[in-house]
């Protein structure tokens, strides 16, 4: 349960005076729906309005305060569109505040004449008179206080108003609890960090520019406490995951031998270094926790089929997990083509599934006559259940998030886990996401594989291009056409590549298919088999086909607007060609003027087809907030640290955590109460349901 002293946190902005429905919906597009969202929503800026010159001394275009006395109001006529004026002065001046479809009514309220007010905003000459259009502030004199000179500024959306944001923020300070310190006694002193309350004041309420920047103590300490959470989730993740003993088992047995033998090519170094370190961990009595990275086309999918033939020489079973429903099909399709020589049937559930087939594969697995089986999601629910699951292979790990390998691995005793990623991840990243892992590296591509002819070409050569795909067709090649991500958004992807599909048909005619998120199951997987079979020449696609999808016969590529898509993300889609042993060619077609970063990026891709080389630029180039975007859906993101700003704190707080669950695993100690305060904080509710499920 969460702690008591943290549900004020937790309760919704509607429990904030003046805050109704409608303006809870407007905060919850800018922060979130509970006043735990307002606290960790830092302010972005800072106005200062501390600056309080006489009027006759008042810098043109600079922000200002006065107290002013009202002289007059100045309406314009009837339907008129000029401005309302109202005349106030001081004792050296006068200044005009100017408002534009202003409601009389309210400014006769708030200005009335023969009181004095305090105005602030930006001051301006307009020929030869001082002005002030629509100031920020108009306050009484008895109510105006010198902290109420130094706003923050925070995002802001259509309808919600500054000062009503900042009310709801300033409420909510003011309810935040004295919270047990997890923090050190050593690292506060060194760090000459204030109390998580006191570093949240200061945050929200900074006394000068200074306050803002990811490098002032409060900010700093509060982005280390959400680092901290995070790496101590994982490694109560990987210390439950370790904790007793599991069954050991060697790579080796006949079926793996048979596996192994019938592979139509040689293992590469980088395939035997990696089986190396699996057979190790299957071979120690502890689970197998490990993060298998490999490069588009490095062979991810035979080290995979090898560890299940393994786990099936072992008296166990396997389970393949895949984000996609066509790439669960192609992993079922090409396992059961490497584990046929072993005499091993793989099964296959996905949403697709048929009601038949689904309870023959079910009864099969409970039973223990499947010895695999491949499937997305719908691999941990409920009712599916294994004779003796030994092993959980995860691909596109950052996909899914720890909450979902768990329950797979909980349909076993000791289950060892291998996750798969084919977009090679940073080292910084690889701490804020894997850190419960161990991780081996396939760099090597298998013999075989050809280089990519890659040419970086303007949208204007685009009816050049259809040409040359077009001649390519004619000849049996098969091409992919990706289309813009236009924003974060399927819907607008799709229309792009609906939009494209309708200006290449006359063209192709009906030697094309099209692809995309927003398609139904099956209208996905009809047109990738039409693909697959050569009956369409030319796929249409979004990014939907970015990760896993398998055609050998393509081996042309256009992206087009490339200068719109991330480094990584470029590498992962030319990756789908060149996989039949001929030589690829991809084609990035860019829209001017190209930004100098988009520029570097398509010449880096030009030039190097090194996938950990091109993910490292892609964190240098774009930054670590990007890369953790909603289209990396796996990947935290981070509500107070920028790994930009904070990545230095990363190993510290990595070495923290290790050493808290080395001393004090289930939290049950003075500092592990507080400790237990921060996971729910941040609500890293693995980590928290492994200690409540001892």
């Amino acid at each position: 349960m969460r702690p008591e002293v943290l549900f004020p946190l937790f309760q919704p902005v509607t429990t904030i005076t003046g805050v109704g429905p409608r303006i809870a919906g407007l905060i919850g597009r800018v922060a979130g729906p509970r006043k735990l969202d307002l606290c960790l929503k830092l302010p972005t800026g800072l106005v200062d309005r501390r600056f309080a010159p006489s009027v006759a001394e008042a810098p043109d275009g600079r922000i200002a305060t006065f107290t002013l006395l009202v002289e007059e109001h100045q309406a314009p006529p009837h339907r008129s569109r000029l401005p309302y004026k109202v005349r106030c002065r001081d004792e050296t001046g006068t200044i005009d505040l100017v408002f534009f479809n202003a409601r009389a009514d309210y400014l006769a309220s708030a200005l009335p004449v023969g009181e004095k007010r305090v105005v602030s905003g930006r001051v301006e000459r307009y020929r030869a008179t001082l002005q002030m259009i629509h100031p920020d502030v108009i306050e009484r004199p008895e109510r105006w206080t010198l902290t109420m000179a130094v706003e923050p500024v925070y995002p802001s959306t259509q309808g919600l108003g500054p000062r009503i944001y900042r009310r709801a923020v300033s409420y909510t300070l003011n309810e935040v609890p004295d919270l047990p310190e997890w923090q050190s006694a050593s690292v506060l002193v060194r760090e000459a960090w204030p109390g998580w309350r006191q570093a949240l004041l200061a945050a929200h309420c900074p006394e000068d520019a200074g306050g803002v920047l990811a490098a002032h103590p409060a900010r700093r300490r509060l982005a280390y406490d959400e680092l901290l959470a995070g790496q101590l989730a994982m490694a109560l993740v990987r210390h439950h995951q370790r904790r007793g003993t599991a069954r050991p088992y060697r790579l080796g047995g006949p079926a793996y031998e048979a596996v192994e033998t019938n592979l139509p090519f040689a293992l590469t170094g980088a395939q035997r270094r990696t089986l190396a370190e699996i057979g190790g961990d299957l071979a120690s009595g502890k689970r197998m926790m490990r993060l298998l990275q490999g490069d588009v086309g490095s062979g991810k999918t035979v080290v995979a089929a090898l560890a299940a033939a393994a786990a099936h020489d072992a008296g166990g079973q396997a389970a393949i997990m895949a984000p996609t429903e066509i790439l669960a099909q192609q992993h079922f399709e090409t396992l059961s083509a490497i584990l046929a020589p072993a005499g091993l049937e793989v099964g296959l559930l996905t949403g697709r599934s048929r009601a038949g087939p689904r309870r023959t594969t079910l009864v099969a697995l409970a039973s223990g006559a499947l010895p695999a089986v491949v499937g997305t999601h719908a691999l941990f629910q409920e009712r599916i259940a294994f004779a003796d699951l030994r092993l959980a292979v995860i691909d596109e790990q950052h996909r899914f998030g720890v909450e979902q390998r768990l329950a797979l691995t909980d349909k076993g005793q000791d289950v060892h886990t291998l996750a798969m990623t084919a977009t090679p991840i940073p080292r910084t990243l690889l701490m804020t996401t894997y850190g419960d892992l161990d991780t081996s590296r396939l760099d090597e591509k298998p013999p075989g594989r050809k280089s990519i002819e890659t040419r970086v070409l303007r949208m204007e050569q685009l009816d050049r291009i259809v040409e040359r795909i077009r001649a390519a067709a004619a000849d049996g090649r098969r091409a992919y056409w990706v289309c813009p991500l236009v924003e974060e958004s399927d819907k607008t992807d799709a229309a792009a590549a609906e939009a494209r599909f309708v200006t290449l048909q006359p063209i192709f005619g009906d030697r094309m298919a099209l692809i995309h998120g927003r398609m139904t199951a099956d209208s996905k997987a009809r047109a990738m088999a039409a693909f697959a079979e050569g009956t369409a020449s030319l796929l249409v696609a979004t990014t939907v086909i970015e990760v896993g999808v398998d055609v050998p016969a393509a081996d042309i590529m256009v992206i087009e607007q490339a200068e719109r898509f991330g480094l990584a993300q470029l590498h992962q889609l030319r990756g789908r060609i060149g996989r039949g042993g001929q030589t690829g060619a991809c084609v990035l077609l860019y829209g001017a003027p190209l930004s100098q970063a988009a520029e570097k990026r398509l010449r880096l891709l030009r030039e190097c087809d090194d996938g950990f080389r091109i993910a490292e630029a892609d964190l240098e180039l774009r930054g670590a907030g990007e890369l953790l975007g909603t289209r990396q859906s796996g990947l935290p993101a981070f509500r107070v640290a920028d790994l930009d700003e904070h990545g230095d704190m990363l190993r510290m707080a990595r070495d923290e955590a290790r050493l808290i669950v080395n001393r004090d695993p289930d939290l049950s100690g003075p500092r592990g109460t507080a400790l237990r305060v921060l996971l729910y904080l941040f609500e890293r509710d693995a980590g928290v349901r492994l200690l409540r499920s001892g």
